[in-house]
């Protein structure tokens, strides 16, 4: 039991410690939001290695965990980590629980909010969601293209920016608070 403890604390502490590179993939979604940002006449957020690590922790959990099944959606966490597990519903009642993730993972200070999105239409199980596609279905969602355009309820300014792309999943987390994090 004592070994078990040991391993998730020193694996919390690593998410913790960590700075996120990162692939080229990540980069392009990170160009072309600030680019999509800059046609509007919207100021670039800057990146932050803090959402960053929550980003690419998250696609690997949908991947490899699978919490978004049944009525948990995308924005549900696995119990298979050094995080508490959640349930994300329509209803929204446990959007606490992700939006507290930034904390919970890192030192960032303040909440995260995360848009996510799949493509397994190909069936493949190796397939590599690109940035474009990434894009491309936020903007035709009027929720997600509102928080990327600091829209509706999400009218406040972004000063943080975190990027995750694994497999057939994409998530961006966006964050009020600047990331302290070098």
């Amino acid at each position: 039991m004592r070994t078990i403890i040991l391993c998730i604390l020193l694996i919390s502490f690593n998410l913790k410690a960590s700075s996120q590179v990162l692939t080229s993939e990540e980069q392009e979604l990170y160009r072309i939001l600030m680019n999509y940002r800059s046609q509007l006449g919207l100021p670039s957020i800057p990146f932050s290695k803090s959402l960053t690590i929550v980003a690419q922790t998250h696609v690997r959990d949908l991947n490899d965990n699978k919490p978004d099944k049944g009525r948990c959606n995308m924005h549900s966490w696995s119990s298979n980590g050094p995080w508490t597990g959640c349930c994300y519903t329509p209803d929204h009642a446990q959007a606490n629980c992700m939006w507290s993730k930034p904390r919970e993972l890192t030192n960032y200070k303040g909440n995260g909010y995360e848009i996510a999105c799949s493509s397994w239409s190909s069936g493949d199980s190796d397939y590599n969601m690109t940035a474009n596609e990434a894009l491309e279905l936020w903007k035709s969602s009027q929720g997600h293209n509102q928080v990327i355009i600091n829209a509706g309820i999400w009218n406040d300014k972004w000063n943080a920016i975190g990027i995750g792309i694994y497999k057939g999943y994409a998530v961006v987390w966006f964050g009020k608070e600047l990331d302290n994090e070098k």
